[in-house]
């Protein structure tokens, strides 16, 4: 039988993973930066136990690196990364778009539509500098969240939301250098209109050109982070992953 202290432990540790994955995806942990326990018990106000537990779990979601004998470092970003990023989220996200179309009911299309609404109604209430709005990259991620919610692989979503955040923690650092944001309200209705029309053939090109856009939109605003070709550079190699021109 769980005992209540036990379950009061799971809920800490929770929390503090939570806050910990936020703060990395926002970068304020930033990219490349070490994560010394100390400074880590002090500002989540957690136990060195507690806190590699959460560590642990993020270098197993890629948003954290374990160097042999010298702790762990906030995962560095490189253009390769970005990259081979860009191209398992589009394979994992068409795969999940064309089940939720072939599964999705009338209560997955309301929940589309819903969430549709309150992007954009916020989107048009904040302005040009939407995008630098932590609620509305919230509300951002439950439209695309709905858009394949019905797609009845719990595994295959869970691995899903894992790179959705990956990719958003490159959003985040691109958005600290843009002047603008090209407005994406028209290709996400674009997309929208496509699930709900049970078009998997357009709706997955459509959500392939909106991913490769957005990694376009990164390099080209926040590429000086990465150098001028890292793909052999120790930081990337960090990473252990091949890599691959997204176009």
């Amino acid at each position: 039988m769980t005992r209540p202290v036990d379950n009061l432990l799971e809920t800490r540790a929770g929390d503090v993973l939570q806050r910990m994955r936020g703060d990395i995806i926002a970068c304020a942990l930033k990219p490349g930066s070490r994560l010394r326990f100390e400074a880590l018990r002090d500002k989540y106000e957690a136990s060195f136990s507690t806190l590699r537990e959460a560590l642990s779990r993020l270098v197993a979601e890629g948003l954290v690196a374990s160097e042999e004998h010298r702790g762990f470092v906030v995962a560095p970003v490189s253009r390769a990364d970005l990259e081979d990023l860009t191209d398992v989220r589009v394979l994992v996200e068409k795969e999940c778009m064309t089940r939720a179309i072939g599964r999705g009911n009338d209560a997955w299309e309301a929940d589309i539509l819903a969430a549709f609404h309150r992007m954009d109604r916020l989107q048009k209430r904040l302005g040009p500098k939407y995008y630098m709005s932590e609620e509305w990259a919230g509300l951002h991620g439950s439209f695309h969240f709905a858009l394949v919610n019905a797609c009845a692989s719990p595994n295959l979503l869970e691995f899903r939301q894992k790179l959705f955040e990956r990719a958003h923690r490159y959003r985040r650092i691109s958005s600290q250098f843009r002047p603008y944001w090209r407005p994406k309200e028209t290709q996400h209705k674009a997309i929208m209109d496509a699930v709900l029309a049970r078009n998997a053939n357009k709706a997955t090109k459509l959500i392939e050109r909106h991913i490769r856009e957005t990694t376009e939109n990164v390099l080209e605003h926040a590429a000086h982070l990465f150098g001028p070709d890292d793909r052999h550079h120790p930081a990337s190699e960090a990473s252990a992953k091949p890599s691959r021109r997204a176009r």
